[in-house]
C-alpha cells in the first residue's frame, strides 16, 4: 500500500531526529499522495485555509525531511495544530500490516517497565502517551481493596483514538482489568476536532461505583473515577510522599493545596505530631475529611477550606509556625506567555512559607507545569530565600516516579519538580 508522505519544511527535522514526537502545521511544507495509479504532490494547507485535502484525517503517514529522507510514520490530523503525532521509527506499511501487533507490544513494554518498580497491589500509571511511544494515550492502574485492578483510560488525541480497539484488547489481555473506565473528557480533544467522552468501557461486577479504595505507602484514599481532578487521583507523586517520612515524624506538618489530603496523611504515617491540610475547594476539604476517616487520623489531622495564598499571609500576620511545609500546588501555567505571572505565584507562596517555618524546618515545594521548567523553578526558590532573609539547603531534587518515565527530546513529559530542603 502507497501511503501518504508527508515533507517538512527546510531545517525543520532537529528537533524530531532529536525524539521529539510532534509535527506542527506550521512545519509542513509539501505531501505525496498516491491516487489514479500515480503519485501526486500537493503543498500542505491548514484546514482553515480549505476544506478539502487530499490526505484525510486519522491516515497513517510517513513523515520526510524535506530532502526526502525518512523520519518516522504517524497519524495525520489536520484538525489539530499537531498535524502529525509520530508513532515510531518503522515505516507505514509495517504497522498497518498488523496494527494489534504493533500496539500489543508498545503496552506490553510499558507494562514491563512498571512491573520492575512496583508490586501487583500497587496503582500506578500503566501508559504515559508520547512518553512510552503512544501518543496522546494515558492509563492509570488502580488497585481497589480486594486487590481488584481498575484501568481509567484517556484518548486524548486522533492519533490513539484511531487505535482504540487495538489498545482495549491489549489491555484486557496485559493488565487483566477488573473494570475499564473512560474520562476522554478533556478539552483537548475539541482541538483534535474530535467529541467528548466518558463512561464504562468494562463495567465492574456487582457494582458500577466510580468511586473505590485504593491503598499507597500504606495510606488509605478514596478515588473517584468518574469525578475526580483529570484521572482521579496523582500517582506522580507516589514516591515523592513516602520520602517525605524521615522528615515529619513528631513534626507540626502543614500541606497546603492539599487536593485529596495525600501528602498530608503519609505525614500523619510517619508519626507527624500534628497536620493541617488546606484547599480552597470544599469537594476536595470534604475528600480530604473522607481519608482522614479512612486512616483513623482525626486526632491528628485537620482541614480547612481556604484560599492557601491568603492563608499564609494570615498565618504570617499570626505569627504561625510550622516544622514541615507541604506546597503541591497546581499548575500556575499552562502556556509559555504565562510564565512570567507563575513565577510570581510560585514566589509569593515560597516566600511566605519560609516565612512562617522554624528553625531548621523542612520545605517540600512542587511545580507540576512543564512551561515553568527547572531553571525557573529554582530561580525562583533562590529569590524566595532571599527576600525571605532564610538560608535554605536544598537536600534532595526529585520528580515524577518512574511510571512517568521522561522522553528525551520530549521537554512535555519532564514536568514534575519537588525540592526538599532545610530552612535556618
Amino acid at each position: 500500500m502507497n501511503f501518504p508522505r508527508v515533507f517538512l519544511k527546510r531545517n525543520e527535522e532537529k528537533e524530531i531526529k532529536g525524539g521529539f514526537l510532534w509535527a506542527f502545521d506550521n512545519e509542513l511544507g509539501r505531501v505525496k499522495y498516491f491516487e489514479g495509479n500515480e503519485w501526486r504532490e500537493c503543498q500542505f494547507v491548514p484546514k482553515e485555509e480549505g476544506a478539502d485535502f487530499p490526505v484525510k484525517d486519522g491516515e497513517l503517514v510517513e513523515l520526510y525531511t524535506n530532502g526526502g529522507a525518512f523520519l518516522a510514520s504517524g497519524i495525520f490530523n489536520r484538525s489539530s495544530k499537531i498535524t502529525v503525532r509520530l508513532l515510531g521509527p518503522e515505516k507505514a506499511d509495517r504497522i498497518d500490516a498488523d496494527k494489534s501487533a504493533f500496539i500489543y507490544k508498545k503496552i506490553f513494554d510499558a507494562w514491563n517497565l512498571r512491573k520492575m518498580h512496583f508490586d501487583q497491589g500497587d496503582s500506578f500509571r500503566l501508559l504515559f502517551g508520547e512518553a512510552d511511544f503512544l501518543p496522546g494515550f494515558i492509563c492509570e492502574r488502580y488497585v481497589a481493596e480486594g486487590c481488584k485492578p481498575y484501568l481509567l483510560v484517556q484518548f486524548l488525541s486522533l492519533s490513539c483514538e484511531v487505535f482504540r480497539k487495538e489498545i482495549i484488547s491489549a489491555l484486557e489481555k496485559i493488565a487483566e482489568p477488573f473494570a475499564i473506565y473512560e474520562r476522554s473528557d478533556a478539552d483537548v480533544r475539541l482541538k483534535e476536532g474530535l467529541d467528548l467522552k466518558s463512561g464504562w468501557i468494562k463495567k465492574p461486577k456487582g457494582s458500577d461505583s466510580s468511586t473505590i479504595t485504593i491503598v499507597e505507602n500504606s495510606v488509605r484514599i478514596q478515588v473517584d473515577l468518574a469525578k475526580g481532578q483529570k484521572t482521579g487521583y496523582f500517582l506522580d507523586q507516589k514516591f515523592n510522599r513516602k520520602e517525605i517520612w524521615k522528615y515529619c515524624r513528631g513534626k507540626n506538618v502543614f500541606d497546603a493545596f492539599s487536593h485529596t489530603g495525600a501528602f498530608g496523611l503519609n505525614a500523619f504515617m510517619a508519626g507527624a505530631k500534628s497536620v493541617l491540610c488546606a484547599d480552597i475547594s470544599q469537594d476536595a476539604v470534604d475528600l480530604i475529611n473522607t481519608n482522614i476517616g479512612l486512616n483513623g487520623a482525626e486526632k491528628i489531622m485537620s482541614s480547612v477550606c481556604a484560599d492557601v495564598f491568603d492563608l499564609l499571609k494570615q498565618y504570617e500576620s499570626e505569627g504561625k509556625k510550622f516544622d514541615v511545609i507541604i506546597l503541591d500546588p497546581p499548575a500556575f501555567t499552562k502556556s509559555a506567555k504565562m510564565i512570567k505571572k507563575a513565577y510570581s505565584g510560585y514566589k509569593e507562596i515560597n516566600l511566605r512559607a519560609l516565612r512562617i517555618l522554624n528553625q531548621g524546618g523542612i520545605l517540600i515545594t512542587c511545580s507540576c507545569s512543564h512551561f515553568f521548567d527547572e531553571s525557573n523553578f529554582y530561580s525562583m526558590l533562590t529569590a524566595a530565600a532571599a527576600d525571605s532573609h532564610r538560608r535554605v539547603q536544598i537536600l534532595q531534587k526529585r520528580g515524577a516516579a518512574p511510571d512517568h518515565p521522561l522522553l528525551l527530546g520530549y521537554p512535555k513529559s519532564e514536568y514534575l519538580k519537588c525540592a526538599i530542603c532545610k530552612v535556618q
